[in-house]
């Protein structure tokens, strides 16, 4: 492997997706924090109304996770056709998907609100965020998953630009039409997601402009009519374990706000400043699975099995080595974060053990992510992390933290470390199972429906010389 070579084409994606999931996760902060300065209160209904958004993405990712599967490979192969296939049936399903959670959202705010939290002004302020925020999925669901495709076809820095583009103007727009500058009105919590909706068309309109360019990935709109039913199989054959895998773990993360949602208002607030601080530093790790995805797939599609196997191998390394300095680094940003949140003594109280958690927690975070979110789904291993996940989170973390919060009745910072071990606990698992490669395999298809390593075997074969 040249060393060289590779670092230039890891930079060249875990920056730009580093700083795209950075600015994604500024956004979701702002929210949070702007209106946790008008009140307490507004903190923990905007970060709990969020949980909607956090469910709805977890089918995006779920849907960009199977598209980059796809469109690494056959950008890697060369097949920019079958980009546009894949393109046209994703598309297709999250349209679906958004429409329905744009429904919910703005249709039975109230319902769902009372999911999370039975505290009548947490439900008023979700509300309000809710019933804004909701169109925001019908734009996303164009608008994501082409950006999922930019990155895979040599595109991740104009990603990057069009994304963190939108995330900027969010973040200004949330600072004047919460608190009402320069002349807006003073919205609070509609304003953050009024501030949401109008960067997300902005995003859309970009998009929209880049397909009109010459040599892009085009929306053929008879693929999103007529799929092609053999990529279709095999896309969704691939797709619904991660599918599975997300809902099962975001399912699980749901919970994890549903029993802190139920322990009061400071441990709440606690948990949402600790998630956003969590989020921010976890960004690199995005970057480093969905960067190391790409490569990995580029390589497998192109039919160097060995040099995807070399290229795994050097991106686990530098996952270990990245989750422990992140861990690191959150423990010395700690008492800055405690020092500019707004808390009461016991919120507080609460935070700065649930900071040391977080801590530990990116260890294991950075190297699941890698592997488990990037390289195992390069080359189609999608069902592990839907079964490490499902018995990780279902059969621990969750019916315990719920044991411990409601039956035997435990503190608040000892119920938090429980549903924090997850990422520790799925270790042994994750290393077992990257030992074995069921992951280094070429996905696409020839004409003939054999993939490229059948077709080499049989051609060696063919031309291997009689005894």
């Amino acid at each position: 492997m040249d060393k060289r070579e590779f670092r230039k084409k890891l930079l060249s994606l875990v920056l730009p997706i580093t700083f795209q999931q950075f600015m994604l996760a500024v956004v979701s902060a702002s929210d949070a924090l702007m209106v946790g300065v008008i009140g307490q209160d507004l903190l923990s209904a905007v970060s709990l109304a969020s949980q909607i958004t956090f469910v709805y993405n977890l089918f995006l990712a779920a849907m960009t996770i199977g598209t980059s599967m796809f469109a690494a490979q056959y950008w890697g192969k060369g097949d920019k056709d079958a980009v546009e296939r894949i393109l046209g049936i994703v598309l297709r399903s999250s349209m679906s998907v958004s429409f329905a959670f744009f429904f919910g959202a703005t249709f039975l705010p109230e319902l769902l609100m009372r999911i999370f939290t039975p505290d009548p002004r947490l439900i008023h302020y979700g509300i309000q965020y809710l019933q804004i925020v909701g169109i925001t999925y019908l734009l996303c669901g164009i608008s994501q998953i082409y950006l999922c495709i930019m990155k895979n076809s040599g595109l991740a820095s104009m990603s990057m630009i069009i994304s963190s583009t939108a995330a900027l103007l969010n973040i200004v727009l949330n600072a004047v039409l919460i608190y009402g500058l320069f002349g807006a009105p003073r919205m609070e919590t509609a304003g953050a997601a009024a501030a949401t909706a109008m960067a997300r068309v902005v995003e859309l309109l970009w998009v929209f402009w880049e397909l009109r360019k010459t040599g892009r990935v085009k929306i053929r709109f008879l693929y999103i009519r007529k799929p092609d039913q053999r990529l279709k199989k095999d896309f969704w054959h691939y797709t619904l374990p991660v599918l599975g895998n997300e809902l099962v773990w975001g399912g699980g993360f749901t919970m994890y706000s549903v029993i802190m949602g139920h322990l009061g208002t400071d441990a709440v607030a606690a948990n949402s400043i600790a998630n956003i601080v969590k989020n921010l530093i976890a960004s690199l790790a995005a970057g480093i699975g969905n960067g190391g995805s790409i490569m990995v797939g580029n390589e497998l599609g192109a039919g160097r099995l060995e040099m995807a196997k070399a290229y795994g191998r050097k991106l686990c390394h530098i996952a270990v080595g990245s989750g422990i300095l992140s861990g690191i680094f959150l423990l010395l940003i700690s008492p800055l974060v405690l020092q500019v949140t707004d808390l009461s003594p016991t919120a507080e109280g609460y935070l700065k053990w649930m900071l040391v958690m977080c801590a530990v927690y990116m260890a294991g975070k950075y190297v699941n992510g890698t592997t488990i979110g990037g390289i195992f789904c390069a080359g189609g291993d999608s069902r592990f992390g839907f079964l490490c996940d499902a018995v990780t989170l279902w059969c621990f973390t969750v019916p315990v933290g719920l044991l411990a919060a409601f039956v035997l009745k435990w503190p608040v910072l000892a119920v938090y470390f429980i549903v924090n071990s997850d990422e520790i606990v799925k270790l042994p698992a994750v290393y077992l199972h990257y030992g074995k490669y069921k992951w280094l395999k070429d996905l696409t298809v020839r004409k003939e429906g054999k993939n490229s390593i059948d077709n080499k075997k049989e051609s060696f074969r063919k031309t291997k010389p009689a005894d």
